[in-house]
């Protein structure tokens, strides 16, 4: 029996929680001042874009932002995988 697809909704919502939940492994979250994590897929076309707004002191917040929009894809890869 084929699997279906995952829904936009699915899949939107897969990638917005991989990308916090990997900046909030990072981060306490009151140590974030600001985070937004913006998710579209429409056409078969994943976008992530994440902005964080964090202290550098433990962790540089450029590449966790990057990291967490890698996340994101890798989850919705593994979702399409399931």
């Amino acid at each position: 029996m084929p699997s279906e697809e995952p829904t936009d909704e699915e899949i939107v919502q897969t990638a917005s929680d991989a990308a916090e939940g990997l900046i909030f492994s990072r981060y306490k979250q009151s140590d974030v001042r600001d985070c937004d994590v913006t998710v579209s897929f429409e056409d078969g076309v994943l976008e992530v874009d994440v902005y964080l707004n964090a202290p550098e002191d433990d962790a540089d917040p450029e590449q966790v932002a990057d990291d967490a929009a890698l996340a994101a894809r890798e989850a919705v890869d593994e979702l399409f995988a399931e």
